[in-house]
């Protein structure tokens, strides 16, 4: 016979079994899954929804521990919850992951106690939510909000019209600015760095026609440092393909603008080194013309005819000597990146003027220049650098000799097969081949990778390439090379051409050396330099007087009683520099014209004078009728 206890317990069970059967009719035929359990955690009755879910469809589900399908990491939360004594409450509804016929998924559970007639719990329903799509995106979502906030770039998320409503730490700390000035003064972060105002609203142009800007500006920091960055803007859309919001990216790359200039500069003086035998020679065979032909006009003093051929060939020789100086600095100079119309063909024969001269004579030289090629808008110095480096490899290819050749010709729209061409795009291209040993197909992959060379260690850098393609990758050109052993090399540089720009010419050359009558003071520490402009001034009508240095200009241009019109001067000088002149001038004598004779200009000397408002620069060495006519172009304007 079974005792009290057991029937008591049988009698317990059959109750709570009864009591869960009512329960879950209401869902029989719901989609989610609902079961009922005992006090001890045993289930006691599953709807449908539930026996499918978990794999047990058309089986008994009775006496099953819902602990054993509780994630072993949620179980000690499952057992607090429940042995959590009375009714539902709030915070009976708890997440748990539970395994499935699919796997493990998050659920949220919500429990109900089911009580006899005298309110005595009698088992638990448990309604199952499956949440786990929404856990996943909340896990996502809390990833992404964290990868943002800790992004090393700094991110800006403003409405379609620009008015900033996010920005993260990172944007914070890169502007300088605080977080409640950017957000409660509506700082518009999508207008620093733009120069002006025309180059913001072409910045929304492109953002509205293509959807996205990209972009390298510089702006300044409140510590008064200057910062470049490289931004990219695109737009954010809704399901119906609507911009929303306009998300901005900005990486800080000040540090890789140093160091690529940095990397640049010590490859073109590595480039210059390699000329510097060829220009010392040259220069040698220029003084021994120079001291010859002085030398036999010395000793022919009444022989006119001589006398006039010695000094047209020491003439030729010292423009000669001018313009390779004039190379040499330009090579040589840290310059700022301008981007200006270009006459391809122009720097060609300048910079194959040079060639000629500093190159062995057992290469010969092959020109073809395309005429009427229309201006590139690009960087003078860094397009020099271009046509310098390629040409020092295929001399340094052909170390027996052989034929460089130099080719300009338009490929109009559409004409470049390259992959990376825009089609909408004419390209001016430069092809630089020589007849040297070529390269084999494992060298021709790896010549623009930086240090990567051929040469003996002592004889090249590695940089000369790589700093090629990067210039032209800077310029929105592109680079086909063609190479194989014994049969020389071919490079050919496309660069976009400026099809509404023309390249600025140089000055009309004239013998008319045009005269005056004003005062002119003339500042040069140069003995010689002085008395010859004395000279040629005065032999034009002039009323000249001169300074030997920046002090004794100074004192003759405080002397408001001594008549000047007009001031020559010279920037390199004892005492006072010309820039310290032309400062005194200002708040001395601002009314007084004047015009900077220079060797060597350089671009932050050349600023501070612009700065002062004087934009009159002429170069030494200079023939003296241009500087005739810049005097009075200097009078007349």
């Amino acid at each position: 016979m079974e005792d009290a206890a057991t029937t008591s317990e049988r009698t317990e069970y059959e109750n709570a079994a009864a009591a869960a059967a009512v329960a879950l009719a209401p869902w029989e035929s719901s989609s989610m899954p609902v079961y009922c359990r005992d006090a001890a955690g045993l289930l006691i009755a599953a709807n449908p929804a539930f026996t499918r879910k978990f794999g047990r469809a058309g089986q008994p589900v009775n006496g099953i521990a819902v602990e054993t399908l509780i994630h072993p990491e949620d179980r000690a939360a499952f057992q607090l919850a429940a042995h959590r004594p009375g009714r539902l409450t709030p915070e009976s509804g708890r997440t748990f992951r539970m395994q499935t016929s699919h796997g493990w998924r998050w659920f949220a559970c919500e429990e109900a106690v089911l009580s006899d007639d005298a309110d005595r719990p009698l088992a638990t329903r448990v309604l199952c939510r499956d949440i786990t799509r929404q856990r996943l995106a909340e896990e996502l979502y809390t990833k992404l909000s964290r990868a943002v906030d800790q992004s090393p770039v700094a991110i800006a998320i403003t409405d379609a019209e620009g008015r900033i409503q996010y920005v993260n730490p990172r944007f914070v700390h890169a502007t300088g600015h605080s977080l409640e000035d950017i957000l409660e003064l509506k700082v518009e972060v999508l207008r620093e760095g733009h120069a002006t105002e025309a180059s913001y609203q072409e910045f929304w142009a492109v953002l509205r026609a293509a959807g996205e800007w990209r972009g390298e500006i510089s702006r300044p920091r409140l510590d008064g440092g200057l910062v470049w960055e490289s931004v990219h803007v695109s737009c954010m859309r809704n399901p119906a393909g609507e911009i929303t919001n306009l998300l901005c990216m900005r990486e800080d790359i000040t540090e890789q603008r140093r160091l690529q200039e940095q990397l640049r500069q010590a490859q073109k003086m590595d480039s210059l080194g390699t000329l510097a035998g060829g220009i010392a020679h040259d220069f040698n065979n220029l003084l021994a013309v120079v001291t010859g032909y002085a030398e036999i006009a010395a000793l022919n003093p009444e022989a006119p005819a001589v006398l006039q051929k010695s000094l047209r060939e020491i003439v030729r020789a010292a423009q000669r000597a001018s313009g390779l100086v004039r190379q040499i600095l330009t090579f040589s100079r840290k310059a700022d990146v301008r981007f200006a119309p270009i006459d391809l063909n122009q720097l060609v024969r300048d910079l194959l003027a040079l060639f000629a001269e500093t190159f062995p004579r057992i290469i010969t030289f092959n020109v073809e220049l395309q005429e009427g090629l229309p201006a590139l808008l690009a960087d003078h110095n860094q397009l020099q650098q271009v046509v310098l480096n390629l040409c020092v490899n295929a001399r340094d290819a052909m170390a027996s000799g052989g034929e460089l050749s130099v080719r300009t010709v338009l490929c109009p729209r559409g004409s470049a097969s390259n992959p990376l061409a825009d089609p909408g795009q004419s390209y001016a291209c430069l092809r630089v081949s020589d007849t040297g040993v070529g390269m084999t197909e494992e060298v021709r992959h790896r010549i623009f990778e930086p240090f990567f060379t051929t040469k003996e260690s002592n004889r090249g850098t590695g940089l000369g390439l790589a700093v090629v393609y990067g210039i032209v990758a800077s310029h929105h050109g592109f680079i086909e090379v063609d190479s194989s052993p014994g049969a020389g090399s071919t490079f050919q540089i496309y660069l976009p051409v400026a099809e509404n720009a023309a390249a600025t010419a140089g000055p009309a050359v004239s013998c008319d050396f045009p005269g005056g009558t004003e005062s002119i003071l003339v500042v040069d520490d140069e003995d010689p330099l002085l008395r010859l402009l004395e000279m040629a001034l005065t032999s034009k009508s002039y009323r000249v007087t001169c300074a030997r240095n920046g002090l004794d200009a100074i004192d003759l241009i405080a002397d408001r009683g001594r008549p000047i019109d007009a001031v020559l001067l010279d920037l390199n000088m004892p005492g006072a520099t010309g820039l310290e002149v032309m400062r005194f001038i200002k708040a001395a004598r601002p009314e007084l014209k004047v015009l900077v004779m220079s060797g060597d200009l350089k671009p932050e000397v050349r600023a501070e004078i612009e700065k002062l408002g004087e934009d009159n620069f002429i170069r030494k060495p200079f023939p003296l009728d241009d500087l005739g006519r810049r005097l009075r172009r200097l009078f007349q304007g």
